[in-house]
């Protein structure tokens, strides 16, 4: 096997072989010499050596030519094998086995049975010794094709699955935007929608012209509302993304989002419950968006409507409920992304998220987030 692989890495560049075979030929008329051979051992050990420089271009061709020539020295019973022409006939063997089908190695055997079941020539014991050099030499070539093709496939595989971590990758780092454009640019967006409408409404003395820019300000807040959604459904997909290390904001910055949603027009209480504990940066910002949407379903389903917010410490969760007074759920539509932006949150943090008619009429959000760290 050592001296088949040596031979085969002596043969990689296509000049090789025809060094490797004017050496072996050189060997076997040296070995002829020696025996004082007759005329026709030369010329079939010259055809069994000779070709073998052309089993990198022609390796059918080559080993055919081999055979031949090893071939007619076990038809002739004064011929004499060399060491040179049977190395050659192995290397022949090994080279079609690596590198055609497995038919070909049958072919090219099939003369060797012949030779050691009529026993011709050289007799029967020669020709079985042949053929168990040129079986052997299959074997190890067909070994090493083999080995080439579990190589190949297993690197396939391996780009397939590089190339579908790539793409899940992608997938999730679209997911994670849609999330963050619909929890931070709809928010703000909606809000200038309602500021402006507000304004319009109850700005005393308001000159036509102003109200007028006033609502085409609110008009093209929604328009361009109703085309982030058109956006967000291109984006968004159904592979979940990962909770980020060290999200921002989170509930430290609620006021600063209350104080918008009011001077938005909005009549938001806050009421906090419990000792508060720091949160795991991932159930923080989760927090804080559901919060944030929360008070953006408010405004754009209930305007007008009182909103509560309740933070509630309890043993092993923090519990987020948004709750207004409005009328409550109309029974259309599917909830948009914003909803489904929470499930997916809530989830990934390992809590439970509640959506629906409250206790006392309006519409409540209500998740149950776990303050330790998030299970793996």
């Amino acid at each position: 096997m050592r001296a088949l692989d040596a031979a085969r890495r002596l043969l990689a560049d296509p000049d090789r072989p025809w060094v490797l075979a004017i050496v072996l030929a050189f060997a076997a008329m040296l070995q002829l010499a020696l025996a004082d051979a007759y005329q026709n051992s030369v010329v079939a050990n010259l055809l069994a050596t000779l070709p073998l420089g052309l089993i990198r271009r022609q390796v059918l061709v080559a080993a055919w030519l081999v055979t031949a020539g090893t071939w007619l020295v076990l038809a002739d019973g004064d011929a004499i094998a060399t060491f040179g022409g049977l190395a050659s006939q192995a290397l022949a063997a090994y080279f079609v086995a690596a590198q055609c089908r497995r038919v070909a190695s049958v072919l090219l055997a099939v003369p060797f049975l012949l030779a050691a079941a009529s026993g011709m020539g050289q007799g029967r014991l020669s020709g079985l010794l042949v053929l168990a050099l040129v079986v052997g030499a299959q074997f190890a070539g067909d070994a090493r094709r083999q080995r080439g093709e579990a190589i190949a496939e297993r690197d396939a595989t391996r780009r397939a699955m590089t190339d579908t971590l790539r793409e899940q990758a992608a997938a999730q780092e679209r997911a994670r935007i849609a999330r963050e454009l619909h929890d931070v640019v709809a928010h703000h967006v909606s809000m200038v929608a309602v500021q402006a409408e507000t304004a319009r409404l109850t700005t005393e003395g308001m000159p036509p012209e102003g109200r007028e820019r006033l609502a085409a300000i609110g008009d093209t807040a929604r328009d361009a509302l109703t085309e982030m959604r058109r956006l967000l459904g291109v984006m968004r997909t159904d592979v979940p993304g990962e909770a980020e290390l060290a999200p921002q904001p989170g509930l430290a910055r609620l006021d600063e989002l209350l104080d918008d949603a009011r001077a938005a027009g909005t009549d938001v209480r806050l009421h906090v419950d419990g000792d508060p504990v720091a949160l795991p940066p991932g159930v923080d910002l989760t927090a804080y968006r559901v919060v944030q949407e929360g008070l953006t379903n408010a405004r754009r389903h209930a305007p007008g409507a009182a909103v509560d917010v309740d933070i509630e410490y309890l043993d092993e969760v923090v519990r987020v409920r948004v709750r207004d007074n409005g009328p409550g759920p109309s029974g259309t539509g599917d909830g948009g992304h914003g909803l489904v932006g929470m499930h997916e949150r809530v989830a990934m943090v390992g809590g439970r998220l509640r959506v629906g008619p409250g206790a006392g009429g309006g519409f409540a959000v209500q998740a149950d987030l776990p303050t330790g760290a998030p299970p793996p």
